[in-house]
């Protein structure tokens, strides 16, 4: 269970996350919604470590996150899709997956053992890493530099990346941005296998709404920094602060 409690940072006068608390629980997809300057983005950074809280705390399975840093809230479980900063533009497509997988996994890479056990281990490495970017359609492109990558294959690239960190909380932040309507399906493919593991919590911030009704089994509304909607996505989208705040449909006059 990753949990939020009075999640807060100002920014000078200025508050972006005010008090926010949640809870999200494995095998549900939870989607993160609300106009532009909300929060949502901000929300995420605190969760994952790459702002530092005002106030307020995260735990993940009872572990308190809170003062941890990104690295150490990733070995503790939370994903956080990769931004492209974090990769390596002039290793190939198949060395970043391969690290990422590496990184988590014990094996005589680490434990400087004999030769053979070191090739039989990269090996192994090496095959998952291959699955990975079959799952992500970038097969095809192992040997490619990601600098070369165009935008909707890196986002594919964060995404392998994110997979092979095996986290418990997949954090998504709009992962079909930029994305033309061929290369946006691969993605919301995969997100849609990762919603039938029930050991897993995925968050989901998405401005696209036809995306959030099919793949949210629930739906938080920030607006202004603040938690104003938590609920079935049917009744969120209905209520009539949702309407007015994120829809920007007024309120009928009696």
């Amino acid at each position: 269970m990753l949990e939020t409690r009075n999640l807060t940072i100002r920014f000078g006068g200025h508050v972006a996350v005010n008090a926010v608390s949640c809870a999200f629980a494995p095998g549900t997809l939870t989607a993160i919604v609300g106009p532009n300057g909300a929060g949502k983005t901000t929300y995420f950074n605190l969760i994952s470590g790459q702002l530092k809280a005002t106030e307020g705390t995260v735990t993940l399975d009872g572990q308190s996150l809170s003062g941890l840093p990104a690295s150490a809230r990733t070995r503790a479980g939370l994903g956080r899709a990769f931004q492209l900063t974090n990769l390596f533009p002039n290793l190939t497509v198949l060395e970043n997956v391969r690290l990422a997988v590496q990184a988590t996994r014990e094996g005589a890479h680490r434990r400087g053992l004999n030769l053979w056990s070191i090739w039989s281990d990269h090996r192994a490495l090496t095959e998952r890493a291959d699955q990975i970017l079959a799952d992500v359609a970038l097969k095809a492109k192992e040997h490619a530099t990601v600098a070369s990558l165009p935008h909707g294959d890196q986002r594919k690239l964060e995404v392998a990346l994110l997979m092979a960190l095996e986290p418990k909380v997949f954090m998504f932040d709009e992962p079909t941005a930029g994305m033309n309507a061929a290369e946006a399906p691969v993605i919301l493919d995969l997100i849609r296998a990762l919603k039938k593991d029930k050991t897993k919590t995925i968050l989901l911030v998405e401005h696209k709404m036809d995306v959030v009704r099919e793949l949210a089994d629930r739906i938080i509304v920030l607006h202004n920094g603040q938690l104003v909607a938590d609920g079935e996505p049917s009744e969120v989208i209905a209520s009539p602060v949702v309407q007015e705040a994120y829809l920007g449909v007024a309120k009928e006059v009696a």
